[in-house]
């Protein structure tokens, strides 16, 4: 963060000073355990604990000062919204940093994964901010701008939305100078009226574009494509990505390794390159396109793109996680949210990698979904009987219909299974894993399921 005085932060908050206005601070945190000499301590008001019962200890920790909405007897910025408060320091400072150019992404699924590659990217040609995780709401957001300081180049952002005028909302704090949508799907459908006002809340990250910014678009999905209109009536570029001929950087003769992580051509302005990534799935190429189609917008050679895309890691927890228990059972953990268009993308990775022994979906909830909700559960155990998935296990009784889908599709027996809760899935997994098989695990952030993971991984109960 670039350094800000105490009497900056209360200006540019609006807010209430107390304490001594010169103090000078170098940092922000709502977390009062990970506070730095020279921090803001910001006090969050949550359903569970209070950040402003921490605020004395995050002073003597070496906080500054806290941003808080009361009164506390410590150096303190009294704001009636502390996230607000937050959301317009960010803005303040990204106004003091001029070349710093905004990434910023949007669409219903893979918007961590394709940060996590454009980041890395990004930062072999100069200094690049990024979330960890995703942190793309109101309050994520603008704590990931506030890290950005005079020698950041890059700034790469996620943007999370479940309602019309959120993602307007972000962008107000970070105007993007590149807006990529990754693709509209049914994620968080239950929050609006239908998928025509999903394309809606995510178009806003387009028209927050200003004169000459570019809007990075998935040409293979009609939906998003016509977000091309949107960035023509605010005079804004566009550069699409995707399989279709018709596609600025497209990607083509797509194979798959053990892992079922993606080999694939990938080709730009008439030049061309072939490369292999890190991060399993076939959808992971198209993640890699929209990466390397932002890439180019801000003026890097794809030669240079493939390169940075080749060696570019999956950096965020339970999203497609590989890893292999001392038992010999490989882990795919993808436990941190889920919704139709990315259960379908997981099972179909699952489908795809080798395996000495037995293919186990492990599937929770998804949430989220509305009125379609037990159809979508449905369609799921279906596809996974027509991917010829060996073993399903069902979490929950939300996700009962995806059970009763695989029974239904393929009249299974044992090779479907439902269980009520996290704990009797780890225990059925206990007794019936063996060596080289391989468990997806995934489900919405709520269900927990990443505890069934861990437990594997561990080799028994947890």
């Amino acid at each position: 963060m670039i350094t800000l005085s105490l009497a900056e932060v209360a200006m540019i908050t609006g807010g209430r000073l107390r304490g001594p206005a010169e103090a000078q601070l170098t940092g922000i945190t709502t977390d009062s355990r990970t506070v730095a000499p020279g921090d803001l301590f910001v006090a969050i008001s949550g359903e569970h604990h209070d950040g402003h019962d921490h605020g004395r200890a995050a002073v003597e920790a070496g906080a500054g000062a806290v941003l808080a909405e009361r009164e506390l007897d410590v150096p303190t910025v009294v704001v009636a919204d502390a996230t607000e408060a937050v959301g317009r320091l960010a803005r303040a400072v990204l106004d003091r940093l001029p070349e710093l150019t905004v990434v910023a992404i949007t669409g219903s699924s893979g918007k961590t994964s394709c940060k996590d590659m454009l980041a890395q990217v990004l930062a072999g040609y100069g200094p690049t901010v990024a979330p960890a995780g995703s942190a793309n709401n109101e309050l994520g957001l603008p704590l990931t701008v506030l890290r950005a300081d005079e020698s950041s180049r890059f700034l790469v952002l996620e943007m999370g939305a479940r309602g019309l005028g959120h993602i307007a909302y972000l962008c107000q704090i970070a105007p993007p100078d590149v807006a990529v949508v990754l693709n509209v799907g049914s994620a968080h459908v239950g929050q609006y009226r239908d998928q025509s006002e999903i394309a809606l809340a995510k178009s806003e990250i387009v028209a927050a574009l200003s004169t000459g910014g570019t809007a990075v678009l998935n040409a293979d999905d009609p939906v998003t494509a016509a977000m091309a209109a949107t960035a023509a009536d605010v005079g804004a570029r566009v550069s699409t990505f995707g399989e279709s001929a018709a596609a600025d950087t497209r990607i083509s003769n797509v194979t798959l390794d053990a892992l079922a992580r993606p080999n694939f051509r990938l080709t730009s302005g008439g030049q061309q390159a072939d490369l292999g990534l890190q991060f399993p799935g076939e959808h992971s190429a198209i993640n890699a396109a929209a990466a390397a189609a932002a890439a180019l917008a801000v003026g890097m050679p794809l030669d240079f793109v493939a390169a940075q895309l080749t060696v570019a890691e999956p950096r965020s927890r339970w999203r497609m996680e590989i890893a292999r228990s001392p038992a010999g059972v490989t882990v795919v953990n993808d436990a941190y949210n889920a919704n139709p268009e990315s259960m379908r993308a997981a099972l179909k990775a699952l489908a795809a990698m080798d395996c000495a022994g037995t293919r186990w979906a492990v599937l929770g909830e998804m949430l989220e979904l509305g009125d379609g909700s037990r159809d979508e559960h449905d369609r799921l155990g279906r596809l996974a009987v027509r991917l010829d998935i060996a073993r399903l296990l069902a979490v929950g009784e939300g996700a009962r219909p995806i059970h009763m889908g695989a029974a239904h599709e393929g009249s299974w027996g044992e090779e479907s299974a439902w269980v009520p809760d996290v704990d009797s899935a780890i225990g059925l997994l206990a007794e019936q894993l063996r060596p080289g098989d391989v468990v997806l695990v995934k489900a919405s952030r709520a269900g927990g399921l990443e505890r069934i993971a861990e437990a594997v991984l561990v080799g028994g109960d947890r």
